[in-house]
Parts: structure tokens; C-alpha cells; sequence
């Protein structure tokens, strides 16, 4: 396997799609054992995303694009204005809430990245925002909606790992809370030091946020009966999936009335687009992994740092660094298709919650979108907002430790990311 991904990564070095790295190595595996029948490679591409479990992959991505086309996006930060409008850097602070509201939207990061620098980031300059501290508070704050239920790394790491997806999602919202409240208090300290006033002086009254509450209730009330319907069992999380288009459909057509059957063709487009990458994506990694397990990778990843210390905090560290440094080549979802078959072993022996760890490792490899050299919403918010390379990098540093300090929070106190599904599953 060592020449499989030292392939891989000249191929990804050369600019060959990710896809296609990943697929052109694997069958290298298959050249090096001729014993292997030459076939199978046809059939992994195959299985790998013939799971019924990986259909909910493509319902949420297809609900993302009809939730984003309904007008919820533009309501939910009419709402998120609302409720932090008063604070130090409002604007910021609004980014970091919509996010969060679009968690239960979209579940992809970079596309809620691209949605905020063209709607809000604009919005935030003529403010007066600085515009590299604006474009990095709106790719940061898009770290939380691929956390908050139903993100898809959630569903790849579960289907991968075989866990509950209703268990990623309970803990996914509890960590996706936890980011927004460290996130706002970051916005808050930077925006005092910047000198940065609040969007008005008083604080909305009740009344007014009600009101807002109820006009975009359709949109709120959205991932509440996601968790519902999977708790209670009337879905599964495929299913969910379904619903979800359903929902966003009806939501679109009859409520807000903004799809109708001029635009709603384009939305099938892009949303196939998106779709046959991801798939694509997951069919090529089913040839690149199926070595990994023959030549026992994990057993030697394992006995290489349980050699080096049988500290479980240290060997979280270790894979954190790890996963950032996949990320700044790799895409998230590349990372949890690939690593979650080579750590999860060790992770299990040396007795950590594969919760917890679904969590850490989606987070954490998700970050790649905002990190050279192949940050991908990095560079559409950059471009949107006309932001040098330089200037990114000299704000991120704040927003990179606050997420750093809440993983290694998580690591040391990982009850706090299991109390709720211990709670809700038992």
C-alpha cells in the first residue's frame, strides 16, 4: 500500500481530480497481487455505493439545493439578525447563527461558505467590516453546518464505521452548539479589539423575536423533525433523507412559493452534478481502500503509536495532526471515506467512544476547505470578497486555535458530546 499512496499523492500534486487520484492508485494495488481477480475492481466500484445506508447521501444533498432554492436561506438570516443584532459585531455574529439555522439546511460547509460571501459578505464590507476578518468569520462559521444534523460527513463516518447515524446526529448538534457559542465569543473579543459597533443599540424584545420566530418557522422547525422522526422511528436515515426533499419541495411550491417549474430543473442539475461527484467519489474509494485491511495498515498504525505512548489523549493528538494535515491535501469527506477504516481500530482498543471520534474526525477533516493549498470554500470566499491569500491567513489564526482548544476540550470531556444520545438512545 505504500506505493498506492505515494501514487496518490503525486497524482493529487500533478492537479488530476481527487476522484480520479484516488481510483487510479487503488487499482495499483491490483497490479502489484496478480493473484487477485482483475474484475473485482468493477464490482468494489459497485458495492461501495450500493448500501442502503449511502442513499441517504444523495436525498440530502438534492433537500440542500430545494431548501436553498426555497427562500429559507434569506429568512433564516432576517431571523439570525434578530437575535444578535445588538451584539459586539452583529453582522459577524449573525454569520455565525446562520450558520447554524443552515446546519439543518444544507449540511455541506462549502456551500453555505459560497451562500453567505455572496449574500452577507458584501453586506459586512459596506458596513465597514475589515474584509479579510468578514471572510474569514464566514468561512469559520461554515465549519458548524456540517456538523448539525444531517451533515453528510456524519453519514459517511457512520455508514463506514457501521454506527447509529441518529447517534451521529444528536452529537453532532450538541458539537455544532458548542463551535457557535466558542465561535461567537471569539467574533465578540476580535470585534472589541477592532472597534467593531453592534448592528443597534437595544436588544430585540420579546415580541419582535417571536414574530420572527413564527415567519420562519418552516425553515427552524426543519432539523427538529429530522431528530424527531429518527428517534421516534418513523424513519430511518434514509428515509429521513426522503422526507427531507418532501419537505423542502412543499416548503418551496405552496409556502414561500420561490420553486416553481422554471427553476426547479436547474436545481435537479446542479443537484446531480453534486450528487454523481459524491458517488463517483465513494465508488473510487471502494478500490483504494481494499488494501488496506490486506496489507493490515491499521495493525501497524496501531503498533506504531502504541509504541510511542498508550496515552489515549496523546493518541488523539496525534491523529488530529494527522487529519489537518490530510485535510490541507485531501477533501473532508475524502479523509472519513479513507481514515475511518485505518484509525477506527485503534481508537476502539485503546477504548474511546467511536462517537466522540466520528465527531472529532469530521470536524477536524473538515477544516481542509480552509486551509492551503486545496481550500475549496477558502478560496470561493476569498475570490467572492476580493480578499489576498496573506490577509486570510492573518485572521484565521484566531478562529484556528478557538476550533483546535474546543477539540481538545472534546478529547479531555467527551461526555459532553455522548450525554444526549446516551440519553435519547439509552
Amino acid at each position: 500500500m505504500v506505493l498506492v499512496f505515494v501514487v496518490f499523492l503525486i497524482l493529487l500534486i500533478l492537479g488530476l481530480p481527487v476522484s480520479l487520484s484516488v481510483g487510479i492508485s487503488g487499482v495499483l494495488f491490483f497490479l502489484q497481487h496478480p493473484e487477485m481477480p482483475f474484475n473485482q475492481i468493477v464490482q468494489l466500484t459497485l458495492t461501495n455505493v450500493q448500501s442502503i445506508s449511502f442513499l441517504a447521501v444523495p436525498l440530502f444533498i438534492l433537500a440542500g439545493h430545494l431548501m436553498n432554492a426555497s427562500g429559507i436561506t434569506t429568512r433564516l438570516l432576517g431571523f439570525a439578525d434578530v437575535l444578535t443584532g445588538h451584539m459586539r459585531g452583529g453582522m459577524a455574529q449573525s454569520s455565525v447563527v446562520l450558520s447554524t439555522l443552515m446546519g439543518g439546511v444544507s449540511g455541506s460547509s462549502t456551500a453555505d461558505a459560497a451562500m453567505e460571501s455572496r449574500i452577507l459578505g458584501p453586506s459586512m464590507i459596506k458596513a465597514g467590516y475589515p474584509r479579510g476578518f468578514s471572510a474569514v468569520v464566514i468561512g469559520y462559521t461554515s465549519l458548524i453546518t456540517s456538523t448539525i444534523p444531517p451533515g453528510i460527513n456524519l453519514i459517511l463516518y457512520g455508514t463506514t464505521a457501521g454506527i447509529s447515524i441518529g447517534r451521529l446526529f444528536m452529537a453532532g448538534l450538541v458539537v455544532g452548539l458548542m463551535m457557535m457559542m466558542a465561535l461567537m465569543i471569539t467574533v465578540a473579543i476580535i470585534s472589541r479589539k477592532k472597534g467593531i459597533p453592534p448592528v443597534r443599540e437595544k436588544r430585540c424584545s420579546t415580541g419582535e423575536i417571536l414574530r420572527s420566530l413564527i415567519k420562519n418557522i418552516w425553515a427552524i422547525i426543519f432539523p427538529v423533525l429530522l431528530l424527531v422522526g429518527i428517534r421516534l422511528g418513523l424513519f430511518t436515515a434514509t428515509e429521513v433523507g426522503a422526507f427531507a426533499c418532501v419537505y423542502a419541495l412543499g416548503v418551496g411550491i405552496f409556502v414561500y412559493r420561490e420553486i416553481n417549474m422554471k427553476n426547479i430543473w436547474r436545481i435537479l442539475e446542479d443537484a446531480t452534478v453534486d450528487i454523481g461527484g459524491i458517488m463517483f467519489l465513494v465508488a473510487c474509494t471502494g478500490v483504494f481502500s481494499y488494501g488496506i485491511p490486506i496489507d493490515k495498515i491499521p495493525q501497524r498504525i496501531t503498533g506504531f503509536m502504541l509504541s510511542l505512548t498508550e496515552n489515549h489523549y496523546l493518541i488523539l493528538l496525534m491523529i488530529i495532526v494527522c487529519l489537518i494535515i490530510f485535510g490541507m491535501f485531501i477533501d473532508g469527506g475524502i479523509v472519513v471515506l479513507l481514515t475511518t477504516p485505518i484509525f477506527l481500530p485503534l481508537i476502539k482498543q485503546i477504548g474511546v467512544d467511536p462517537i466522540m471520534f466520528g465527531l472529532l474526525l469530521c470536524t477536524v477533516s473538515c477544516m481542509g476547505i480552509l486551509t492551503p493549498p486545496v481550500g475549496v470554500a477558502m478560496y470561493i470566499v476569498c475570490d467572492n470578497l476580493k480578499v489576498s491569500m496573506g490577509e486570510w491567513m492573518k485572521e484565521s489564526i484566531p478562529f484556528l486555535i478557538t476550533i483546535i482548544i474546543l477539540m481538545i476540550f472534546i478529547i479531555i470531556f467527551p461526555g459532553f458530546v455522548t450525554w444526549l444520545p446516551n440519553l435519547i438512545y439509552g
